[in-house]
């Protein structure tokens, strides 16, 4: 089903995408960092990170929704929180009435670790959103959901229609 697109949205668009392109490699670059300065490889500091930000979000993440955000295996998640929990980086709970369910918990000391090594760059970014209208970046917010929504979407219609011969072990589209 093709909508009509407004006159300037594909070049708009292309626009947004470098936009996007650079942060991304700015989010990774600074991810290498953290892991580095923590003396983690970077899937692991990763994998701490989503940990922790679903804690403060108020969502702790199970192994399984770890597993999708860092798009691993579930063998090499089950390793990755193995190494974690052996160097006391994070913890495996049972809190939910279904005692099937394992919650992951950050150790006390990796949010502060966070906290030292984001918190500069917390303080950067306040400081050039503040000048902008709270309308403005709650307009920004809602087109970032709708674009990941959008992209969402398309990965899992992307995932239905890739051959079986194509996807790994685990299902996952490479």
């Amino acid at each position: 089903m093709e909508e009509a697109v407004r006159d300037g949205v594909p070049e708009q668009r292309e626009r947004l995408m470098e936009s996007l392109r650079i942060y991304g490699g700015h989010y990774a670059e600074l991810s290498r960092r953290f892991a580095a300065w923590l003396g983690l490889h970077s899937t692991d500091a990763t994998a701490v990170l989503e940990i922790a930000a679903a804690e403060e979000r108020g969502t702790p993440l199970s192994p399984a929704r770890l597993s999708e955000r860092t798009s691993l295996s579930t063998p090499a998640t089950t390793a990755l929180l193995n190494r974690l929990e052996a160097a006391g980086h994070i913890t495996r709970a049972r809190e939910h009435s279904d005692r099937r369910i394992i919650t992951l918990r950050s150790g006390g000391h990796i949010q502060e670790r966070a906290d030292e090594f984001f918190g500069p760059l917390a303080h950067r970014l306040d400081a050039v959103m503040s000048h902008y209208p709270p309308q403005l970046l709650e307009q920004v917010e809602a087109f970032m959901a709708d674009l990941n929504t959008a992209m969402d979407s398309h990965l899992t219609e992307q995932h239905a229609v890739t051959p079986r011969s194509l996807r790994t072990p685990d299902g996952r589209t490479p």
